[in-house]
């Protein structure tokens, strides 16, 4: 006797994260036939040779004796402290650490700041492209993911009017993610300033995915939204994962700042929904204080002559080069927005599908990029890439893109 399909919960019936999608898993198929695959298409440091600083292994080491219990459902308090010290050295001086909850990870935090707030219905402003994680989050609750415009021809900064424009009465939060993943664009202090003003004006929750916060190039400026947002509740997220290269330890949190009284009963239903979790991975917290207080090596890796300066410049260059590639410069964050320019091809842009570019530069070169679509773009005509590999390397994965593109353009 058959037994009857068992059927996955509507709930996911709009929830994509093609960054780990189909693509990866053919790259999983491919390297099990024995192909070595060089995987672009995720922020993860340590598959690349980077190392957490050695200080906050031996924070952990040497904190494992007591890491066994359960910890507070916000989290141990030096760290939760470190991050209220890093809020205060910043600027924002109205946060104690029972304003912070620490996560495994700020996609948990993401999932749990969502949860506690959206009902059937409700909107969310987001930026497009996003991460998609923030899109996940907003429809898997039954809520809509109201995207706003953040175009290439603008450096991929949003325009605070036309964001604006876009709230009604089902706007419950302004989703800000600064620097951008996936286009490396740093807002500049007027447009955050805007956007904070539109969140005080129209009672939204601004929430500001902070996690590249200390990754910036050249001149570019990061300027913390919570210093901006006063008069509204304010959600900053930041971690240990891609500043401090350390993904696996799973460590996150979320600041509470801003106009709060209002606010007492949704951020008593994040704490609900923190313990019900128990507690966030307790090892890993233990290298918060140090990672947050000591010298940070990151800026070593973006600053000129650093790995991380020098792959981004490896990816300008060859795009500069390319007959068919062009990028906004990526001014922090770890990730260039790359777009091909399909009018220089044949069947020209109707014919172009970054999806099936994707499928074919994986399957004939041996490279696995995200396609622009995944990051909630109504144009096909981009990919993300990380900075992760050396420049030796990039300049190879973007001489078999190239190629492949001059294969396109002679059929």
């Amino acid at each position: 006797m058959s037994l009857p399909i068992l059927r996955a919960s509507e709930h996911l019936h709009d929830v994509k994260y093609e960054i780990r999608g189909a693509l990866a898993r053919r790259a999983e198929q491919l390297e099990r036939e024995g192909h070595e695959i060089v995987k672009l298409n995720i922020g993860n440091p340590g598959a690349f040779g980077f190392r957490m600083p050695g200080s906050m292994r031996v924070a952990i080491v040497e904190n494992l004796h007591q890491a066994d219990p359960y910890s507070h459902q916000k989290g141990i308090f030096p760290a939760r402290e470190a991050v209220v010290m890093q809020q205060q050295n910043r600027g924002v001086m109205d946060v104690t650490a029972d304003d912070v909850f620490m996560g495994n990870g700020v996609s948990e935090l993401i999932m749990l700041a969502m949860r506690a707030l959206l009902n059937p219905g409700d909107e969310v402003l987001v930026p497009s492209p996003d991460y998609p994680l923030w899109t996940a989050s907003v429809v898997i609750h039954g809520a809509k993911a109201v995207h706003y415009p953040c175009r290439p021809e603008n450096g991929f900064v949003p325009d605070p009017a036309e964001v604006e424009s876009l709230v009604t009465d089902r706007t419950r939060a302004l989703v800000v993610i600064n620097p951008n993943n996936p286009t490396g664009a740093v807002y500049p202090r007027e447009t955050l300033a805007a956007l904070a003003g539109i969140a005080e004006r129209r009672h939204l929750v601004f929430c500001a995915d902070e996690i590249y916060d200390e990754m910036l190039y050249d001149d570019a400026e990061f300027v913390p939204a919570a210093t901006l947002a006063k008069n509204t509740l304010c959600l900053t997220f930041g971690g240990l994962s891609k500043i401090y290269r350390a993904c696996g330890l799973r460590v996150g949190w979320l600041v509470c700042s801003g106009e709060r009284e209002h606010a007492r009963d949704y951020i008593q239903a994040v704490e609900l929904l923190a313990s019900l979790r128990l507690c966030s991975n307790v090892p890993g917290q233990y290298a918060v204080q140090t990672a947050l207080g000591g010298r940070q090596s990151i800026f070593d890796l973006t600053r000129a002559g650093g790995r991380l300066h020098a792959t981004r410049a490896a990816v300008l260059d060859a795009a500069a080069r390319s007959r068919y590639l062009s990028v906004v410069t990526p001014q922090g964050a770890m990730y260039a927005f790359v777009r091909v320019h399909a009018d220089r091809l044949p069947g020209g842009e109707k014919a172009f599908n970054d999806q099936a570019f994707a499928l074919d530069l994986l399957e004939r070169k041996h490279v696995l990029v995200a396609p622009g679509s995944s990051f909630n773009v109504p144009y096909r005509d981009h990919f993300r890439v990380t900075l992760l590999p050396d420049a030796e390397q990039m300049a190879d994965v973007f001489a078999r893109i190239e190629s492949l593109l001059d294969e396109y353009a002679a059929a």
